[in-house]
């Protein structure tokens, strides 16, 4: 397979196409008012509903409102994207009540030990749970059902249209940012991150990668996120409810801040734990949010996304670094990177052995057709260039990672 070598040649100074352009000029003309009132009244008004279930997550609501509209920096488009984002949550949340309410034998729903991954973004989680994925015997969440993971509000003439629905989204997402699915695509079949799920409870990172809300950092790092992580298992058992089975395979960069409470979350859970040259995740990870700032901040500001984000992925790693043992090894693996892109086959097979799950023919077949749907660089392939965009030297870089390669000296440096 020949792959397509893409470089970002505006980085620093960019042009933005026509339709990252008329994004801008539709996003002027109607802005978007950041609050928690403003996002309650919009999911109230989409579903008709207005059962939230547990309050205690307003005041996370509220922070990550108010910390949003306090971004300055945050264009108009950025606004916009952020407070779609805020109702899509809140609208699944009401759905879901719904659902349970109607349905309260969800709530005794049993599931088995689920596998979990955690990893850098951009250290081979996704392909790692794609695999995972696809065996049969196994529950996960592809996106489309991440989007909204309640189906009926969505059958129309006894069709569920959420998958339509997402294409058409996915759609409109690529064109305007074509470059995006070089790093992390989000057609509709994907399997999603379980943090579509926790943002349904105000919990977790993925507001921060819409603006920057340091306030909503440091909330995170001062409370336990055990409720947004057990607001996740209800919302699984509500989904293996409507489908089976019962065994969840799911993913969350952040979790490698957070082994231990998902470990409490879900006893028994077995933890899968990427690991990647952190220089090679990071180069990815801001180049892609420094192509999506050109529209969605008022004045591109690289040094500000690449200073929050490499102290972001240090406390991520830090925070892994402290927690390792603390996790049983016996329910756990460290997938290195190189080791997965070189046979991903047998580092399936040992994840199995581990877990203490039957590795049989289907299953290899099945796993065997994901890998070969799964080709790294079939979108083509982005060319980093993380000196001559952000000023930044990879190897200097490094060193601030050393605690990280003394703890897990498997992991090989990529970047030069």
């Amino acid at each position: 397979m020949t792959i397509e070598k893409v470089r970002i040649p505006d980085m620093r100074n960019p042009v933005l196409t026509s339709a990252q352009q008329q994004l801008v000029e539709y996003t002027t003309a109607n802005p978007v008012t950041l609050s928690a009132q403003a996002v309650i009244d919009t999911a109230k008004t989409q579903t008709g509903l207005d059962y939230f279930g547990n309050l205690d997550f307003m005041p996370r609501l509220e922070l990550v409102m108010s910390a949003a509209d306090a971004d300055a920096n945050l264009a108009p488009a950025g606004r916009a994207g952020y407070f779609g984002l805020a109702v899509r949550f809140l609208r699944a949340r009401l759905e879901l009540e719904d659902f349970i309410r109607k349905h309260p034998e969800i709530e005794e729903v049993q599931l088995d030990p689920p596998i979990i991954d955690a990893g850098l973004p951009r250290s081979g989680t996704t392909y790692t749970v794609q695999l995972l994925a696809a065996d049969p015997r196994v529950r996960s969440l592809q996106h489309w059902e991440g989007l909204r993971p309640v189906a009926d509000p969505y059958i129309k003439d006894g069709k569920d249209i959420r998958y339509e629905l997402a294409e058409a989204e996915w759609i409109e997402a690529d064109a305007i940012s074509p470059i995006a699915k070089l790093s992390h695509e989000f057609t509709p079949d994907h399997i999603t991150e379980d943090i579509e799920l926790t943002g349904a409870d105000f919990g977790g990172y993925y507001f921060e990668w819409f603006a920057n809300i340091p306030a909503w950092r440091d909330y995170q790092y001062a409370h336990d996120p055990a409720p947004w992580l057990n607001y996740l298992r209800r919302s699984i058992k509500a989904l293996v409810f409507q489908r089976g089975p019962s065994r969840w395979v799911g993913k969350c960069p952040q979790h490698m801040e957070q082994l231990a409470a998902v470990a409490k979350a879900f006893p028994g859970a077995f933890l899968v734990i990427n690991h990647r040259d952190p220089v090679a995740s990071i180069q990815s990870g801001i180049t892609m949010m420094g192509y999506a700032a050109r529209f969605t901040q008022n004045n591109l500001d690289l040094d500000q996304i690449a200073t929050y984000w490499i102290d972001r992925y240090e406390r991520l790693l830090r925070r892994c670094v402290e927690d390792r043992d603390l996790i049983d090894p016996a329910r756990s693996y460290d997938l290195y990177f190189h080791k997965l892109t070189a046979d991903p086959m047998g580092e399936m097979e040992a994840i199995y052995q581990k877990a203490g799950l039957a590795f049989d023919d289907v299953v290899r077949a099945s796993i065997q057709e994901a890998i070969d749907a799964n080709q790294r660089g079939r979108n083509g392939q982005l060319v980093y260039d993380l000196k001559g965009d952000f000023g930044i030297d990879p190897a200097q870089l490094r060193e601030r990672f050393s605690f990280y390669f003394d703890r897990f000296p498997e992991v090989r440096p990529e970047v030069n």
